[in-house]
Formats: structure tokens, C-alpha cells, sequence
């Protein structure tokens, strides 16, 4: 009986889409807003690295459609598939949602001597407020730094949790240590929207912490994917999420006392990364900025003094080689005419000689 009760068992398995041995695992249910995008992480054994894996749509394994394949095609419509083999996670980003789109979906690798293996997921496409979402599903930090993820949902319900993919997770009301970083959670209540937010800190990344997380309350996840980078000298430290404006209100806080962290003024859209403070542009000194015109106008200056310097030269050279001015009259000039002023002076008059003078005389001849 126990081999045909294990046979029976197997069948049962086979047919609801349940390997015996599952290697690959996902989140088990999202929510997502109409219009909106989703990336799913498909994590899956080292050895299954160069296998095919695939997206399917059904509730059923053997039922399914194959969407989207890691050999082809690797574009349908509005989903793609990309496989990294160093995370060991493949990835089904789905763009555009609709209503129509809420199915259950399966992550598959393709196994040549056995049956595929694979784990199945819910997708929940909502018109309004999904109860369960992130800003942004990609962030980034640095090695020695924090990055801060904001998780908002609609009821407070059961704790939230922040969970390593394929790994353990932390509560609420509990801080500890994941994936060897320290985690800090602080779950808080939105005045105007009356929504939730879980505030998630984790301090002292390293490069290992590279990877998928996601954010989880009741049977809800959000997956999110965090890439830590080797600092540079302008590079800030911390990464935090921005909520958009329509959620941006006033926290009281529901479990914890703890204040908030300081988010970055500066605003992205969805799926950018926003950073605080500094970027990696260098400002330039004033110095820099000044060097161009004041080299131009050195030159500038340079140039003229010769200039004037050989204008003068030519100048005194020309002056020197010209003739001593002579004063000639011109031809067509009026003469010159001088005015004199004549006085006439009245002679005195010549005394009468007296009858007994004696006038002496020398007489000289004059040759005509």
C-alpha cells in the first residue's frame, strides 16, 4: 500500500502543479495598481544556472500557457523575462496592468530528465489603492551605508515583515540582524489617508547584501531589490524611497516612537533611484571657472602693448627720415603785407647864419 499511496501522492502533486523536490521559489501573492508594472524574482537552485526557465499563466501547472521563455520568446506583449545566473534569479517584469491581467502565474525551470520545476504566485490588478506597494522596486545603496525602504498598505492588521528572499525575516516591533545588516522596522499611521506605512532601515551594507527582499503583511508581498555599490568620494551614504505627493502626510506613529528618517527633498519617478545631498558632480572651483577669461584677457592685453609699441616705433622712424621744413610760399598765397605806423616829425628849424659866420666847406667832385 505505501508505494501505491506515494504513486498516488505523486500524481496529486504532479497534476496541482507541486514538484517532490521544489528548487525554485517566489512571492505568493501581489497587488497592483491599474496601469502600473511589476517585476517578479524567480529564485532558483545553483544547479539549475544554465537550464531554460519560463513565465506560465494558469492556476493549473499542466494547464498553463507559457508566456514569456528565457530561450525564446523573451518578449511577449507587455511581460519580458531576464535571467541573471550570478544571483541565480530570473526575473518576469509585467507592464501596463489591467483588470484583466489578476490570474495566477508560474515561476518554471525546465528540467530535461525530470518534471519542470517551478512555484506559483497570485497577481491581484486593482483601480484603486493596492493594499500592499512600494515606490519603487529597485534601490541602491553603498557598501558601509543605509537605505531605507517605505512599504505602505491600508489596515494595520497583523505585523509587517521584512523578508531576505530564500531567507529569514524580521518583525515589526523587532530589530535584529538579516543577511549579516543590521534591520530596523517602524511601522507608522498616515493622518490623511488613514493607510499605513512600515519603514524599513538597513545599516551597514555590504556587498553581499546585494539581492531580492520584499516587504510582506498578512498573505501580501511586495519584492524589492536592493543593489549595493563601493562608495565614492561623492556619494552619499544613505538611500531612502520617496512617497509622491498625493501620499506625502503627516505620520503619527501607531507602534514605535521612533522619528521617521530625513527623506531627501529631491523627488524621481517611479523605479529611479533618488539620493540625498550630494551628486557625483564636482562643483568648480572659482578659480576654474575664472582661469579661460583670465587668460584671454592677458593675452588681449599682451597684443595691444605691442601693437602700440611698433605703431609708436614707425612713427618716430618716419619722423626722422623726413626732411627739415622749409617755409616756402605758395604760389597762390597773397603776399604779405606789413603795417607800419608813420608819425611825422616836425623838424626843428635850422637857426639863420648871422652876417659875420664863417662857413667852411669841403668840396669834393663826384664822377657821373
Amino acid at each position: 500500500m505505501a508505494p501505491h499511496l506515494l504513486l498516488v501522492l505523486r500524481i496529486l502533486f504532479f497534476l496541482t502543479g507541486v514538484s517532490d523536490t521544489q528548487s525554485v521559489s517566489t512571492v505568493s501573492h501581489v497587488s497592483v495598481k491599474q496601469g502600473g508594472s511589476i517585476i517578479i524574482p524567480c529564485l532558483y537552485n545553483q544547479k539549475y544556472r544554465n537550464n531554460v526557465k519560463y513565465g506560465c499563466r494558469g492556476y493549473n501547472w499542466l494547464g498553463c500557457s507559457t508566456v514569456v521563455r528565457t530561450d525564446h520568446p523573451k518578449t511577449s506583449g507587455k511581460t519580458s523575462v531576464s535571467d541573471d545566473i550570478n544571483q541565480l534569479v530570473f526575473t518576469v517584469t509585467m507592464t501596463s496592468l489591467s483588470p484583466s491581467d489578476s490570474d495566477y502565474y508560474w515561476c518554471i525551470v525546465e528540467r530535461k530528465s525530470k518534471a519542470d520545476d517551478g512555484d506559483r504566485l497570485q497577481i491581484s490588478v486593482t483601480p484603486g489603492t493596492p493594499e500592499l506597494y512600494v515606490d519603487q522596486q529597485q534601490m541602491t545603496g553603498v557598501v558601509g551605508g543605509s537605505v531605507t525602504v517605505l512599504c505602505y498598505y491600508s489596515s494595520q492588521g497583523s505585523r509587517g515583515k521584512w523578508c531576505k528572499m530564500g531567507g529569514p525575516c524580521v518583525a515589526v516591533g523587532l530589530s535584529g540582524d538579516l543577511d549579516g545588516t543590521f534591520v530596523k522596522l517602524v511601522q507608522e499611521q498616515r493622518e490623511i489617508t488613514k493607510g499605513y506605512v512600515l519603514m524599513v532601515t538597513m545599516s551597514g551594507l555590504m556587498m553581499e547584501n546585494t539581492g531580492w527582499y520584499w516587504c510582506e503583511k498578512g498573505k501580501l508581498q511586495m519584492p524589492v531589490h536592493i543593489t549595493v555599490n563601493q562608495p565614492t568620494t561623492t556619494q552619499s551614504t544613505t538611500t531612502t524611497t520617496q512617497a509622491p505627493s498625493t501620499h506625502q502626510a503627516s505620520l503619527t506613529s501607531a507602534e514605535s516612537n521612533a522619528s521617521p528618517p530625513t527623506v531627501s527633498p529631491s523627488v524621481t519617478n517611479r523605479d529611479n533611484v533618488v539620493t540625498n545631498e550630494n551628486t557625483d558632480e564636482k562643483p568648480q572651483s572659482l578659480l576654474e571657472v575664472l582661469f579661460i577669461p583670465l587668460s584671454l584677457l592677458v593675452v588681449l592685453i599682451a597684443v595691444t602693448l605691442v601693437t602700440l609699441k611698433m605703431l609708436r616705433k614707425h612713427k618716430d622712424k618716419k619722423a626722422k627720415d623726413q626732411p627739415a621744413n622749409t617755409s616756402v610760399q605758395s604760389a597762390d598765397s597773397e603776399p604779405n603785407i606789413t603795417y607800419s605806423t608813420v608819425s611825422h616829425t616836425r623838424g626843428t628849424a635850422q637857426q639863420e647864419a648871422e652876417p659875420g659866420d664863417v662857413v667852411y666847406s669841403t668840396v669834393a667832385a663826384h664822377q657821373r
